[in-house]
């Protein structure tokens, strides 16, 4: 060294795992296989848990009832475990008495289930006799051949072996009689002591998840908490009150019918209905194998079929959609697979669970940002936001797509608001992306067709209120939370002719002329459709339009606006301070509004700047622009509402 100091160390550097996706992604793999093995392995403790836990939240209003009308704590969670204690075990008993005199009943049908079942092979035999002459090979009955008499032909007949159980002990039939109470008993205590603790300690768990979770930002977490519990609870006790209808409907209709043992089945269909799906057609099959075990005919089978179609579409598709909506926050592909995923780990119960246990897990990624992945793989809210899902369609050359999209979000905004938080937005990251090369130039072109089409499109729809029916049901039926979430503006409304001053009456009195972006033209179409829609005529003229050559032949009778478009100013407004100074030239009498869309733009805030470069009006939305030009042409008559 010139210092004459020796060589300086290299420290080694450190990789963190964040760093190393293969490492990140391996520890994750990781975590998730030994969680799916705790709880395969620890199912026997973690299936009472759980099931504790929702009788919580199945219990929770029940108890702030209670201790609204001063029971206090303790008595108001011990009456609502008591309640919902008695009415499990009535259910429980109930299902055994059925089921009990079911037994009993049983060998009388099956005379009637031999009868119907020679029925269906003679006529299925009959059916292939038919096929097989016309083929020129009759089948021929069936003949039984002759049983071989014992010991016939010199056998021997062989000797029979009576084997004989020992009488079973007092303490073996005590054990054959109690075990297989002991089991459902110890299982219902445990999730008796469990929910009574969850429901007396519900703030102290809550403070201990808030810490674990989000101590950071308390408030922010502890309305989180509060909001997911108050769903889920809302979630259960709804889904319980339709499966509870649900079972009274179809009990009372198989009463009716005359199939035996319908209580049994009404408390069977609102159990298995908790099984997304497949729930109501599992209820079902017992009482439709029992219809046709009964009656001789069929007429009792095709009655029990109706009742069981015409119920679960009733409840699936009028009243689950009244209570709450259309969804319940999963998406269908998660709701089949987790029912697989909890049937493999949990069986029968881990299938009665699934859609609650999936719910929960989709509220946590929703409130907590470490488990944010659960709420994007489960749940039903779109993975890409509006704008990305926007740019996606532009990318892709799909302006069809775009246009479903347009139409649904159209339905709760006007027209204006949808090209300022959706479709400018999306032009932007287009914009950003041409800028950083990573666009080529036949996906470029592909953007601006695909943009065209959408906004020729669109020319149907007025930059107006949406009618309050049609945007009550849009938002609630097919608008996703974060398609909600998009700022909403009032249109810049509309004014009428004889309100223009004289010299805004022409043939284009505002003239648009886009940037020197590729996709500049597309947002000087969507402000030039929003001026017709508010009253004003307007023209679209490319970039070149007012360049040096050809800023001569521009053709400025009856101009009296030129909006210049930019969704990219490349950092430095030279070119734009130009490009004024000529507009100047070629139409004096004219305003020059700039439009910047991207609103952080230094030009917008910057005095000096904007005072730099010379324009009369400066706006960072399509809907200010319109604005300003219906200022500017607006006498002394006010503008009609849109």
């Amino acid at each position: 060294m010139a210092d004459g100091s020796g060589p300086a160390e290299r420290r080694p550097a450190v990789v963190t795992a964040a760093e190393t996706p293969g490492l990140s992604g391996l520890l994750t793999l990781a975590v998730a296989v030994v969680v799916v093995a705790g709880l395969y392995l620890g199912r026997t403790v973690l299936i009472p848990i759980t099931l504790a836990v929702l009788l919580s939240f199945l219990l929770a209003p029940i108890v702030n009832l209670l201790r609204r009308i001063h029971l206090g704590r303790v008595l108001s969670v011990v009456v609502a475990v008591l309640l919902a204690l008695t009415v499990i075990l009535a259910l429980g008993g109930l299902i055994g008495i059925q089921i009990a005199g079911l037994a009993q009943d049983v060998p009388k049908y099956a005379s009637t289930i031999r009868t119907k079942v020679d029925t269906v092979q003679g006529y299925a035999t009959s059916r292939l006799n038919r096929v097989m002459r016309g083929l020129g090979q009759p089948v021929e009955a069936r003949s039984q051949a002759p049983a071989k008499t014992p010991g016939a032909g010199g056998q021997q007949k062989p000797m029979q072996v009576e084997v004989q159980q020992p009488e079973p002990t007092p303490v073996e039939i005590a054990e054959r009689v109690i075990a297989p109470i002991v089991d459902p008993l110890s299982t219902t205590a445990i999730v008796v002591i469990v929910a009574v603790f969850v429901l007396l300690q519900r703030e102290d768990l809550r403070d201990r998840l808030i810490r674990l979770f989000g101590s950071s930002d308390l408030h922010r977490t502890t309305a989180a908490m509060n909001d997911a519990a108050r769903r889920l609870s809302r979630y259960f006790l709804t889904q319980l009150g339709i499966n509870a209808a649900f079972g009274v409907i179809t009990g009372t209709g198989l009463l009716l019918i005359g199939v035996p043992s319908p209580l049994l089945w009404g408390i069977i269909g609102l159990l298995l209905r908790f099984v997304p799906y497949i729930g109501a057609p599992l209820a079902a099959v017992l009482p439709l194998a029992l219809a046709a075990a009964v009656s001789p005919g069929w007429s009792m089978v095709a009655w029990t079929a109706g009742l069981y179609v015409v119920t679960e579409a009733v409840m699936g598709q009028v009243v689950e959609p009244l209570l709450y909506g259309h969804s319940t926050g999963l998406s269908p592909f998660s709701v089949v697979v987790s029912a697989t995923f909890w049937t493999w780990l949990w069986g029968p119960i881990g299938l009665i669970l699934s859609t609650p246990l999936t719910l929960c897990l989709v509220v946590l990624g929703r409130h907590v940002e470490r488990l944010e992945f659960l709420d994007v793989i489960l749940g039903d809210r779109p993975a890409l936001t509006p704008v990305e899902s926007f740019y996606q369609r532009m990318l892709a050359g799909d302006p069809d797509e775009a246009r479903d999209q347009a139409e649904v979000l159209l339905r709760e905004r006007p027209l204006s608001s949808y090209y300022d938080e959706v479709a400018l937005k999306g032009l932007q990251l287009a914009a950003n992306d041409a800028a950083r090369g990573v666009l080529t130039e036949v996906q470029l072109q592909k953007i601006t067709s695909s943009m065209q089409e959408l906004i020729d499109d669109l020319d149907e729809h007025d930059d107006k209120e949406p009618d309050a029916k049609e945007s009550l049901e849009g938002a609630s039926a097919t608008l996703s939370r974060s398609e909600q979430d998009l700022p909403r503006h009032p249109p810049p409304g509309k004014v009428a002719e004889d309100a223009l001053a004289p010299e805004w009456r022409g043939r284009a009195p505002v003239l648009c002329i886009a940037g020197r972006g590729v996709l500049d033209e597309a947002a000087a179409s969507m402000l030039s459709q929003l001026l017709h829609k508010s009253g004003l005529k307007a023209r679209v003229m490319p970039h070149e339009a007012a360049s040096r050559l050809s800023i001569g032949s521009l053709d400025g009778e009856g101009v009296s606006m030129v909006c210049l478009c930019y969704l990219d100013l490349d950092g430095t407004p030279s070119h734009l301070r130009y490009m004024l100074r000529r507009l100047r030239q070629r139409l004096p009498a004219a305003k020059l509004l700039v439009g910047l869309w991207p609103a952080e733009q230094a030009i917008l805030t910057d005095d000096r700047l904007r005072a730099a470069v010379g324009a009369d009006v400066y706006t960072s939305s399509l809907r200010e622009a319109v604005e300003a030009c219906l200022e500017a042409a607006r006498t002394e008559v006010h503008p009609i509402a849109a």
